[in-house]
């Protein structure tokens, strides 16, 4: 399967944010954007004309290198979002904050949403008791998302269980550190993704 495989930090240099790809690299001196916050390239400290597409596409690919997803993926996503009712670009943003690496994520169970989509392809978390192992499956408000028993003694686990401090537990979850479970109260508002994303670019470009 295509992945990119290249340095993340790379990534958000052109975009000229903070993805946080990277766990506690992202919050220490050695973050790619601390050190060098210009794209990456010999061309990357000229300044580009900002046009009508490239802004657009811009934010798509943000959201993209965000959560991980290729085109067809994200394309899938968008599809999906526009037979849901509601606002299009509100729907797309659930349904990526509603896949369970995202939710391994949010929780503090991993430093990253890449470290929560390989634990999770490890078999390493139950939903409602149940093995999943498909980064892609979508929780539901009401699910229960745990560490199963023989992996809560991972050392990588227990890491990002002391690093998730950094990281607010949204609104729309609900944490036990203790028992190493999670609960979807929810689906999210707008309000309650963090995501530095502009969704409404994302709908026009996918519009033209």
């Amino acid at each position: 399967m295509a992945r990119y495989t290249g340095a993340d930090c790379r990534q958000c240099r052109r975009e000229g944010i903070k993805l946080f790809l990277k766990g506690d690299r992202c919050y220490s001196d050695k973050c790619g954007i601390e050190r060098r916050p210009y794209p990456p390239g010999q061309a990357g400290k000229k300044r580009p004309r900002d046009s009508e597409y490239r802004v657009q596409l811009r934010e798509k690919q943000k959201a993209k290198r965000i959560y991980g997803l290729l085109e067809k993926q994200f394309r899938n996503y968008y599809k999906l979002a526009t037979r849901m009712s509601g606002i299009t670009g509100e729907n797309l943003l659930r349904l990526l904050e509603s896949r369970l690496d995202n939710v391994v994520y949010r929780l503090g169970f991993a430093a990253s949403r890449d470290e929560a989509r390989q634990l999770v392809r490890h078999g390493h978390f139950l939903v409602n008791g149940r093995r999943v192992d498909i980064p892609s499956f979508r929780v539901r408000p009401g699910q229960v998302v745990a560490v199963a028993e023989k992996s809560k003694d991972l050392t990588v686990l227990k890491a990002a269980m002391i690093s998730s401090s950094k990281i607010e537990i949204p609104g729309w979850l609900e944490v036990d550190v203790e028992k190493l479970t999670g609960k979807i109260l929810s689906l999210p508002t707008r309000e309650q993704i963090d995501a530095p994303v502009r969704e409404q670019l994302i709908v026009e470009l996918y519009s033209k």
